[in-house]
């Protein structure tokens, strides 16, 4: 790795010619709006060869002598001080001591079931219907032989735990920053209930559904692995039944009883998405996407929801068109719908009015579909010498996932 104060971000580049045996290179300039820049303005240990001035590594003293490779294995056995002391000694090592995965493994470390259960035994935590001390969890999830076992899943365990979540000194952790802004944070205290604790022994998990609201999500696993099975919003899930306005939804099997009989027949199902997430891994569910997931081994996972700007439309549509369904909020909160708008309105006016032309351009498509359906366009009655008074339109793939 080269850190370098100062060294010109274009880079070489060009053609290379014989010449009676000898080979004659022509630079060009390279646009530095095309090479990313590093956070941390680490380039690539080739640069070395053409770099002019000093280099980071340099300020090493004595640790000049080992191997990049060797200085990042001695990293991996610092605790969190140690490693914050040492990435301030030099900028070098401040950018080797920045590195995720120095810090995954940390993390993972205090995010374990048995960590756990000395910390916050006596603390109690909802598990589907009951509300038990960890100690007590933690000892069925060791025992228990059932089917579908008990699923820890706990939207208080924050306060419970007493950690902060944010990018405060002292916070736990923060939601990644891949994702963009939460546009549900404009709710502040009155924002439905969007991150969760889960904790579940081998063979638990959850049945096939949508996350509330319309919102997208999260799933970061820190012990353990899951298995997950993904559909597209308009794809009709073998063995599961949704009622006609999508309020109910009806799987009358148990994750196991649905992989034996339906998984085979899932899996070639156009659009379909699967894969085991493990320790470390983070997984992202779209809004409206049916999933089921089921863990592999006992383990732990935190999961929040959200609100990308891509996906407004969709939020605001649900919230406006789908009273009755909208759940997490506070019982003091007559409209959350006129809510959103009214902060929306503030912060963000423009992505608002995208998000509003998004639904006029789905509402115009959903309206030629249904007159292409009903025959309003049909041949005869616009004079045409064609058969038939009834036809359906099917729309295209960009239409697939249209509401």
């Amino acid at each position: 790795m080269l850190l370098a104060e100062g060294t010109s971000r274009g880079g070489i580049g060009g053609n290379v010619a014989a010449d009676g045996g000898e080979f004659h290179m022509t630079t060009t300039g390279i646009s530095s709006d095309s090479i990313p820049v590093h956070p941390m303005g680490v380039k690539p240990l080739g640069n070395r060869y053409f770099a002019s001035g000093p280099t980071a590594r340099q300020s090493l003293g004595l640790l000049t002598q080992l191997p990049d490779e060797m200085i990042l294995q001695i990293l991996e056995y610092f605790d969190i001080k140690t490693l914050k002391d040492v990435g301030f000694t030099c900028r070098f090592l401040y950018a080797f001591c920045h590195l995720d995965e120095l810090w995954k493994a940390l993390f993972l470390d205090d995010w374990t079931i048995e960590e756990l259960n000395r910390r916050y035994s006596t603390v109690e935590f909802r598990a589907e219907a009951v509300d038990w001390p960890f100690s007590v969890y933690h000892e069925y999830m060791s025992n228990n032989e059932d089917e579908s076992p008990l699923y820890l899943f706990d939207k208080g365990f924050a306060e419970k735990m007493n950690i902060h979540i944010g990018h405060g000194a002292d916070a736990a952790y923060w939601p990644p920053e891949c994702f963009g802004p939460d546009l549900f944070e404009l709710l502040g205290e009155e924002r439905p209930a969007h991150r969760w604790l889960i904790i579940g022994p081998k063979r638990s998990g959850s049945t096939f559904h949508k996350d509330p609201n319309a919102t997208s999500a999260w799933n970061a696993v820190l012990e353990g692995s899951k298995y997950w099975i993904m559909f597209p919003p308009t794809t009709q899930v073998p063995g599961v039944y949704v009622s006609e306005d999508s309020s109910e939804v009806t799987s009358p099997l148990s994750i196991a009883e649905w992989l034996l009989e339906f998984h085979t027949e899932a899996r070639k199902v156009p659009g379909c998405v699967e894969g085991v997430c493990k320790a470390g891994e983070i997984l992202h569910v779209p809004s409206g996407w049916w999933h089921l997931v089921v863990n592999l081994e006992a383990g732990i996972a935190l999961t929040q929801n959200f609100v990308p700007k891509s996906h407004l439309s969709d939020v605001l549509a649900f919230l406006r068109d789908k009273a009755d369904q909208v759940t997490g909020f506070k019982s003091n909160i007559e409209s959350p719908y006129d809510l959103f708008l009214e902060r929306l309105k503030t912060d963000y006016p423009e992505l608002l009015d995208d998000a509003f032309d998004e639904l006029e351009r789905r509402n115009l498509t959903k309206k030629r579909k249904w007159e292409e359906a009903i025959g309003k366009k049909s041949d005869d009655e616009n004079g045409g010498s064609g058969g038939g008074g009834f036809s359906f339109g099917f729309g295209d793939e960009s239409d697939e996932e249209i509401p």
